[in-house]
């Protein structure tokens, strides 16, 4: 039988970790070194985003990953061994992300359980909305 997009998600969210929205707040309130990545598409990036992210769409994120390729972002290939957090609008896209990642070798990566929509329903601040 074919998988469902909810059974991809189910397998990733079985071997990934997921952050919750007040822990993320917290850790950028303690100003830990963490690298936020937004995996949305650049419209929905621009109707909102976390404080600091960084806009890499899910279509690119494996080229901008990989050391190796001329699509690179640095700061993510370069964060193999730092904590990364993925989000999307509900967390499935991030979850999907983060799983890629973790193939790709990074070690420390989380997807925000909940996305955007969890971390504005805890009153929690996006840039441009």
């Amino acid at each position: 039988m074919p998988m469902s997009l909810g059974d991809f998600v189910a397998q990733a969210r079985s071997r990934i970790q997921e952050i919750a929205p007040d822990e993320l707040d917290r850790l950028l309130e303690d100003n830990e070194a963490v690298l936020i990545v937004d995996i949305r598409e650049p419209a929905e990036f621009e109707g909102g985003h976390i404080p600091g992210a960084t806009l890499i769409p899910r279509g690119t994120l494996e080229q901008a990953a990989d050391p190796k390729s001329p699509h690179r972002v640095e700061p993510l290939c370069s964060a193999q061994g730092r904590r990364v957090v993925l989000y999307c609008e509900s967390g499935t896209r991030s979850a999907l992300a983060a799983d890629t990642l973790q193939q790709m070798g990074f070690t420390e990566v989380a997807s925000l359980a909940g996305g955007c929509v969890l971390w504005e329903a805890e009153g929690l601040v996006l840039v441009g909305r």
